[in-house]
């Protein structure tokens, strides 16, 4: 099982050595720059989980009203840094710290993973009801279920733990949220260098 504290100071404690390993290119930019595309002018937009804050909230907040949340205090400080008009809340994406209704979309890049299996349906609940009707969602899950804890991640001496639900159990839980799946897609590469992992992309729109 996920400790969420575990979680919280593992990001805390690798933050440079993270976003030193990531990339900003790779296709799950151009999912979101396709969904980006399709917003509503002026859209108020979550990113949950939003980590170093690039490239996903500074590309949300050049075109939108963004906000970041994440567990991690000192990935809000960095993504202060490379998402300055973004507003930001440390919280915890299963309880997440803003009224209902408030956003019309929500993003959550590689962030359920690092949710106990057991709450990743309240996860998903919380972002249906932060979400206007009609709101929009695109999220991100690795297509088979799969827990994992790295003792040495990025051979940082830190430990990080993984517990991903799989996309079947997603997509279920999209669906009792009241989403509806407009688009789910694979993709092979994500804004991690050398991360080979496969990601299950999925779209959906919240009920009017």
């Amino acid at each position: 099982m996920v400790d969420k504290d575990a979680v919280r100071r593992g990001y805390d404690a690798l933050a440079e050595a993270y976003a030193a390993d990531r990339t900003e290119d790779g296709r799950g930019r151009e999912v979101l720059s396709r969904f980006v595309r399709e917003l509503p002018e002026s859209a108020r937009v979550l990113d949950a989980g939003c980590g170093q804050g690039s490239p996903v909230l500074r590309d949300l907040a050049a075109t939108a009203t963004a906000v970041g949340t994440d567990i991690s205090r000192t990935q809000l400080r960095l993504a202060a840094e490379n998402a300055p008009a973004a507003a930001l809340a440390q919280g915890d994406i299963a309880a997440l710290p803003f009224r209902d209704g408030a956003f019309d979309a929500v993003t959550a890049y590689h962030s359920l993973i690092h949710v106990p299996r057991e709450q990743h349906r309240e996860v998903v609940d919380e972002f249906a009801r932060v979400l206007d009707e009609g709101g929009r969602l695109l999220c991100s899950e690795g297509p088979e279920e799969w827990t994992g804890t790295n003792p040495d991640w990025l051979d940082t001496g830190v430990e990080m733990q993984w517990h991903i639900a799989g996309a079947e159990a997603t997509r279920e839980h999209l669906r009792n949220a009241g989403f509806a799946v407009e688009r789910e897609w694979g993709v092979d590469d994500s804004l991690e260098e050398g991360d080979d992992a496969d990601w299950t992309f999925f779209a959906a729109r919240l009920a009017e």
